[in-house]
């Protein structure tokens, strides 16, 4: 990755919007959709600590000598259409209260990402932000369900997959997580399950879509040295990383061992 993907909270906060026009509007919608503070003045904006900024000036010279202000105040950058010149790049953004899908291309293309977000727009249910929401509120009853943080994990993801209880790409009534919880029967602690896939690839985009999903569910990743790193970048983050030969405790759930081809 060339960019670390971030929500940045900026509700009830001060945001910096210079210049006038299609572009500087759109960044000032974005701003109060956001529940920011729109602030058209610099040093303004400065004084009362905004943190981010959006240059929408049409003259060149302006555009510059204002990024290089800002800069030195310590506040992060967008300028539309300028990727060199920008701290930070504002995705296309798929709104799902409170889920937020937010699509980026580096600056590439815009259009590119628009287009992606209208796709996946038409997958996504209208209800997966309530579904998200019963989910929130359902935290305490699953902790207490499945005290083990991993058992609790997996319990999910099992609800979670396609065509599983709570799968989010299929529209479910108001109590759908509730029902889950009623029906659903504590589960005694996982076995462990090893997968081994064969690497052939130095890129993951050589990977099936079959070893992407794996990799993403794993609870822990063996690997043989010399797997790539982007490859094991493919993983949980939270995937405990462990090169062969391993002769320690392996944690339940799905364990994928990587060995090169």
């Amino acid at each position: 990755m060339k960019s670390l993907p971030l929500f940045h909270r900026v509700a009830g906060q001060p945001v910096i919007v210079l210049g006038e026009g299609a572009a500087a509007d759109a960044k000032r919608r974005l701003v109060e959709r956001a529940g920011g503070v729109a602030i058209g003045n610099l040093k303004i904006g400065i004084e009362r600590g905004a943190r981010l900024a959006f240059v929408a000036i049409d003259d060149a010279a302006q555009t510059e000598a204002a990024v290089a202000l800002l800069r030195r105040a310590g506040v992060l950058v967008n300028v539309p259409d300028k990727p060199a010149l920008c701290d930070f790049i504002t995705p296309s953004v798929l709104d799902r209260e409170p889920i937020q899908i937010a699509i980026g291309t580096d600056g590439a293309s815009a259009g590119l990402a628009k287009h992606l977000r209208l796709r996946l727009e038409a997958l996504l249910p209208d209800g997966v932000g309530m579904l998200a929401q019963a989910l929130a509120r359902a935290r305490d009853t699953m902790r207490e369900r499945w005290p083990d943080a991993a058992e609790r994990r997996r319990a999910l993801d099992a609800a979670l997959e396609q065509g599983g209880p709570l799968d989010p790409f299929v529209e479910h009534g108001a109590t759908a997580v509730t029902n889950w919880l009623r029906e659903g029967q504590r589960e005694g602690a996982a076995e462990t399950t090893r997968i081994e896939l064969v690497i052939n690839t130095p890129t993951p985009d050589g990977l099936t879509l079959r070893q992407l999903q794996l990799l993403g569910a794993a609870d822990a990743i063996l690997h043989e040295p010399g797997i790539p790193a982007p490859i094991l970048d493919r993983a949980r983050a939270d995937a405990p990383r462990l090169t062969l030969p391993h002769d320690g405790p392996l944690p339940g759930g799905l364990v994928v061992v990587l060995r090169r081809g």
